[in-house]
C-alpha cells in the first residue's frame, strides 16, 4: 500500500470517527441567526445593560427624600425621658421635630430626565452596534463555512481521481511499463492535495468553534449548511446606500447622541448655578419663646462664589468636542459606505462575467483530461498542469463566490440594516 493512499484511509477514518461522535445540525441561515438572537450571552448582557439604563430614567424622576429630625430630653430631674404638664398647665419636658425637603429649581429634575433618556437611548444603539458586529462575524463565519465545504468536496473528488491513477501506475511499475520516477512525481501531487486538504479541514474546524461560541452550542456540534451561496445581488444606488447608512449606522448614532447629551449636560449644568430650596416645618414642644411652637423654615444657598461657572465652560467645550466628532463619523462613515459599495459593484462584475456554462465545460474537459491520461494520450507533466489549472479555476469559482457574499455583508454592515439582499 502506497503512503499516499495510508493516509487518505487515516483521514477517511478520522472524519468518519468525528462524524459519529458529533451532533450534525442542518441549518440555514435563518435559522442560525434565530438562535443566534436567543442564545447568544453578549447580547444578553448587553440587553441587560439596556434595561439598567432605562431604570435609570425611573431614578431620574424621583423626589429627594425628606429628612426627618428629633430632639427630645433624656434625664432631667433625675428623671429619664421626663414629659408631662407642670402645675402652671406648661409642658414638662421638651422634644423637637423637624421635617427637611428639598425641592429643586431651575429645572433640575426635568433636564436630569432628559438627560438619563439620552444615555438609555446610546445604551440601546450600543446594543444594535453589538449586535451587527456579531451577525457580521457570524454570516462571515457561516458563509466562509460553506465555501471551505465546498473545497473539500472538490479535494475529496480530485483525491478519488489521483488514488484511482496512483493504484493504476503500481500496477503498470510491477509490471515494468512506466519508470518508478512517474509514480512518485503522481505520490507527490497527491501529497500536496493531501496538505490543502489537512489546511482546509483546519479552517472549517476553526469556523465551526467560532459559530458554536456565537450560538452557544456544545463542543461536539457540527453545523452543515444547507444553502449554497448566490452568484448575484441586487444592488442599491449609492445615493440609497449613504442615506441609510446616515439613518441606522449605530456608530454614527451613537455619536449624534453622544452630542445631544452634550448639549443636555450643558443645560444640566447651567441649572446647578441655580440655588436649591430647602422647606423645613418643625414643632418644638418646650423649648421655644413659647411652648408648642409651630415654624416653618426656608434655607436657600446665595450664589455668591460658586455659580457653577467651571463645570458650565467645560460642558460648552465638550458640545465643540463632540461636534468634531460627529462631524469625522460622518466623513469617515460616507467613505467607509462608498469603499464597501464599490467592492461590492467590481465582485458583482467578476461573478457575472464568469457563466456557469463555462465551468460545466471546464469540468468536462477536466474529465477527458483524466480518461486521456488514463489511456496515455498525455503526459505526466501535461496532466499536471490541467491538474493545478483545474484546482485554481474550481477554487477561484468558489472565492468569487464568498467575496461577493463578503462584499454585502460589509456594505449591510457600514448601513447599518439588511440594505442588501
Amino acid at each position: 500500500m502506497s503512503f499516499a493512499m495510508a493516509m487518505l484511509i487515516v483521514w477517511v477514518c478520522s472524519v468518519h470517527t468525528y462524524a459519529q461522535t458529533s451532533d450534525t445540525l442542518r441549518v440555514n441561515l435563518n435559522e442560525v441567526e434565530q438562535t443566534f438572537l436567543e442564545k447568544n450571552l453578549l447580547l444578553l448582557a448587553q440587553h441587560y445593560q439596556v434595561n439598567a439604563d432605562s431604570a435609570l430614567i425611573t431614578q431620574a424622576k424621583l423626589w429627594d427624600n425628606p429628612v426627618l429630625t428629633t430632639d427630645q430630653n433624656v434625664y432631667a430631674n433625675r428623671r429619664f425621658f421626663e414629659h408631662g404638664v407642670n402645675p402652671d398647665g406648661t409642658p414638662r419636658g421638651q422634644f423637637l421635630v423637624q421635617v427637611d425637603q428639598l425641592i429643586q429649581l431651575g429645572g433640575k429634575r426635568a433636564k436630569n430626565v432628559a438627560l438619563a433618556g439620552t444615555n438609555a437611548t446610546i445604551s440601546y444603539w450600543q446594543f444594535l452596534d453589538l449586535m451587527r458586529t456579531l451577525k457580521l462575524e457570524l454570516r462571515t463565519s457561516y458563509y466562509t463555512l460553506i465555501q471551505a465545504m465546498s473545497l473539500s468536496r472538490l479535494y475529496a473528488e480530485e483525491d478519488g481521481h489521483l488514488s484511482q491513477l496512483v493504484n493504476g501506475m503500481q500496477a503498470q511499475l510491477q509490471a515494468g511499463n512506466i519508470a518508478r520516477k512517474d509514480l512518485l512525481r503522481l505520490q507527490a501531487l497527491q501529497l500536496t492535495l493531501h496538505q490543502k486538504m489537512a489546511d482546509n479541514n483546519q479552517q472549517i474546524e476553526d469556523l465551526q468553534s467560532s459559530l458554536r461560541t456565537l450560538l452557544q452550542t456544545g463542543p461536539q456540534s457540527v453545523l452543515m449548511p444547507t444553502e449554497q451561496m448566490s452568484s448575484k445581488v441586487q444592488l442599491p444606488l449609492l445615493q440609497d446606500a449613504m442615506t441609510t447608512a446616515i439613518e441606522y449606522n449605530p456608530e454614527y448614532k451613537i455619536e449624534n447622541y453622544r452630542l445631544t447629551g452634550t448639549s443636555q449636560n450643558l443645560a444640566v449644568q447651567k441649572a446647578m448655578a441655580v440655588p436649591d430650596l430647602t422647606i423645613s416645618p418643625s414643632f418644638d414642644q418646650n423649648s421655644n419663646y413659647t411652648p408648642n411652637y409651630w415654624g416653618l423654615g426656608l434655607s436657600i444657598p446665595l450664589p455668591v462664589f460658586n455659580r457653577n461657572q467651571g463645570n458650565i465652560k467645560a460642558a460648552q467645550f465638550q458640545i465643540s468636542a463632540q461636534q468634531a466628532v460627529v462631524d469625522n463619523k460622518r466623513i469617515a462613515l460616507q467613505n467607509n459606505v462608498a469603499a464597501a459599495y464599490n467592492k461590492l459593484v467590481a465582485v458583482q462584475k467578476l461573478n457575472a462575467d464568469n457563466q456557469d456554462k463555462f465551468y460545466k465545460d471546464y469540468d468536462a474537459l477536466y474529465d477527458n483530461i483524466v480518461q486521456s491520461y488514463k489511456q496515455r494520450q498525455l503526459s505526466l507533466v501535461e496532466f499536471i498542469d490541467y491538474h493545478q489549472a483545474y484546482l485554481d479555476v474550481m477554487s477561484q469559482k468558489s472565492n468569487l463566490s464568498l467575496q461577493l457574499q463578503l462584499a454585502r455583508e460589509e456594505l449591510n454592515f457600514q448601513s447599518g440594516t439588511d440594505l442588501v439582499k
